[in-house]
């Protein structure tokens, strides 16, 4: 009896250190987000007042940042062009890097090492060295100023990490199963298709989760490609259209800030074990 008190007080104390220890990398990781939503719930009075307690709302809570955000600006077209993008990019990124992971990890031919080093180091090269030449690209295509120059180019950007992550999720996969379907009649696409592509699933789901946050968040090439509003992304948009001169709309801003964060939360949320398993296994075997 003795015994089982002092295991159970033991387990208590261990859970309350754990979250103890846990507490500050919460706080840490939330605060922004709760500094965005109760910013854009004052009013303006309160925001320049410099008595108020930036941590609180104090004058009581208001809606009219997001009723300017939502029906005085182009919002909803802006997060609906970054919708298409980001789907449209990834999905064509991740077919690009399913064949070149599963090639890269599978195949053996000439020179399959140093093509495996080269994507990774392709990866690191940074974004704001290739604009430059991606808009001469983006010129010769005759797709400037459209939402098609940002589903073109930020593949150049998300094919090169989705292939290194899914090389070393497929090496993770046992050689003895597509062996086992290539016997057995399977071409190497059937067995690319019905066999590995199942069981990537968790690398899969890494890969499209990294894909969509990055092209959710670009800002760069998002800038420098479009100019019309209406073709403009969110995070482009929300800026450029509330910050105009030395006047800041903070209200709106930070609301657009909140609606524009959902989207990553929800998705995260909902596949958080598959990214995170995903992530593990390609570090570990890639």
């Amino acid at each position: 009896m003795v015994a089982g008190v002092r295991s159970r007080g033991a387990r208590i104390r261990s859970a309350a250190f754990g979250y103890a220890n846990i507490l500050p990398f919460v706080f840490f990781a939330l605060f922004p987000f709760y500094y965005m939503i109760i910013t854009s719930l004052k009013s303006d009075t309160e925001l320049y007042n410099l008595k108020a307690v930036p941590f609180l709302i104090q004058t009581g809570v208001i809606t009219d940042n997001y009723h300017y955000l939502f029906f005085k600006t182009e919002f909803w077209t802006w997060m609906k062009n970054s919708l298409i993008i980001s789907v449209t990019a990834t999905a064509i990124s991740l077919v690009i890097a399913i064949l070149a992971g599963y090639s890269l990890a599978r195949l053996r031919f000439p020179g399959v090492n140093s093509f495996g080093t080269a994507v990774f180091v392709t990866y690191l090269v940074p974004p704001t060295l290739l604009f430059l030449p991606l808009s001469q690209v983006v010129v010769w295509l005759g797709i400037s100023d459209t939402i098609w120059a940002l589903i073109v180019t930020y593949p150049t950007f998300l094919v090169p990490f989705s292939t290194w992550l899914l090389m070393g999720y497929f090496r993770t996969i046992p050689r003895e199963v597509e062996e086992c379907a290539l016997v057995d009649g399977a071409s190497r696409m059937q067995t690319l298709v019905r066999i590995v592509l199942p069981m990537a699933v968790p690398g899969i789901v890494c890969v499209v989760l990294f894909g969509f946050t990055l092209t959710w968040n670009e800002f760069t090439y998002a800038l420098t490609f479009i100019s019309q509003t209406a073709n403009k992304t969110a995070v482009v948009g929300v800026t450029a259209d509330l910050i105009r001169g030395d006047i800041y709309y903070w209200g709106s801003l930070m609301a657009g800030a909140v609606v524009a964060s959902v989207p990553i939360v929800v998705v995260y949320v909902l596949f958080l074990d598959y990214y995170v398993s995903g992530l593990t296994a390609g570090a570990v075997k890639g």
